[in-house]
């Protein structure tokens, strides 16, 4: 697991045990729905809006950056060496990829992402996190069960491989270079982009080609 870091958070927190929202939440539902109800914000304009960033705009960028860094062994190298400078190379700038350390998957090792305090995240490239990226109970178990959070997930590892926590924090966030599936040596980098998912990039799931994944 990588080093203790103090989370200087300003964003992201959970509600007061037992309670399903926080007071942030709350409002900008409230919100929300007051906007709806006058008329002025369009529901299904609004579900398109947040399916685009958590769905498309933001994990879109990561997937290209690992595709990149699969058929070009000098960026991988730019990107495991400062995977800040490399995402501005490609035009990914932001607050959330200012300090982005990227880790990569082997054979022998699988990293895993977590914020244990709260639920830092490089929105530029990832989008929005998931719900369950910031639940309390993904945040305490990715350290202490890791292997049995990833197998609830659906990644069952061998016991040989070793599983790595990162924790992000308010300063440094992570991305995890997914291993590249087999069979796709003759792809082309966009088609590779289209392989990766956001959650694969958080370190929860491995990727597999479509003839691999088909029953």
């Amino acid at each position: 697991m990588s080093d203790d870091h103090d989370h200087d958070h300003d964003h992201d927190h959970e509600g007061e045990e037992g309670s399903p929202l926080g007071e942030v939440q709350l409002r900008v539902q409230a919100l929300e729905s007051l906007l709806v109800d006058k008329g002025l914000v369009d529901p299904a304009a609004l579900d398109v809006l947040i399916d685009t960033y958590e769905n498309k705009i933001g994990p879109r960028n990561g997937a290209r950056l690992v595709a990149r860094a699969w058929v070009d062994p000098d960026f991988r190298r730019r990107l495991l060496d400062n995977g800040s400078a490399a995402s501005a190379e490609m035009g990914f700038l932001g607050r959330q990829t200012d300090s982005l350390i990227v880790v990569e998957n082997t054979p022998d090792v699988h990293n895993l992402v977590v914020c244990t305090l709260c639920s830092c995240y490089p929105w530029a490239i990832l989008g929005l996190p998931p719900v369950w990226y910031k639940s309390a109970p993904y945040r305490s178990r990715a350290v202490i069960d890791p292997r049995g959070v990833l197998r609830e997930l659906g990644t069952d590892l061998p016991d040989e491989v070793e599983v790595r926590v990162w924790d992000s924090t308010a300063e440094i966030r992570y991305l995890v270079l997914p291993e590249r599936p087999p069979g796709t040596e003759s792809w082309s980098e966009e088609q590779l982009a289209d392989l990766v998912t956001r959650d694969s990039m958080i370190g929860v799931e491995k990727i597999v080609t479509p003839a691999e994944s088909a029953p």
